[in-house]
């Protein structure tokens, strides 16, 4: 396997990351996907992908993480995970792992003091991915919706 980081423009982004990330974010078209992330790149926002090294599609994007160094009172400064989704067809072959040690050394060299991520309440099965990679819950994430998406 190996990982990326792809900076905005890159054409993967659109032909490999996204169809893998939609499995997240299903609401994600090209066109906001792109304006998502030409505006919050120069926020820090960030994309990794895992590609397969092997196998009948060779190459393909198995995986993959959006994330972005935050500095705040609580943490300090942190490596916050966006979104971190493996491919259905490739979930339990250790994707997921690569991903967050990509991820713990980009925040390991930024000099992080965490790196936290939120998860939905009914995504059970990541819940139990995070405890087996060591991640704590430690909050409750709390959201009032000001407008519905693509108002």
């Amino acid at each position: 396997m190996k990982i990326i980081d792809l900076e905005p423009g890159d054409p993967r982004l659109e032909s490999e990351l996204l169809p893998v990330l939609r499995e997240l974010r299903p609401h994600l078209t090209p066109e906001l996907f792109r304006d998502v992330y030409e505006n919050g790149y120069r926020q820090g926002l960030r994309f990794s992908a895992a590609f397969a090294e092997d196998g009948p599609r060779g190459g393909a994007c198995v995986g993959v993480a959006g994330w972005r160094i935050v500095i705040n009172t609580s943490s300090v400064k942190k490596l916050y995970v966006d979104d971190l989704v493996t491919r259905e067809t490739a979930r339990s072959t250790g994707v997921g792992h690569a991903l967050i040690a990509h991820l713990e050394a980009h925040a390991r060299a930024a000099g992080c003091y965490e790196l936290n991520l939120d998860s939905g309440t009914h995504r059970t099965g990541a819940h139990r991915f995070y405890l087996r990679e060591r991640f704590d819950i430690v909050a409750f994430h709390f959201t009032r919706e000001l407008k519905a998406l693509g108002e």
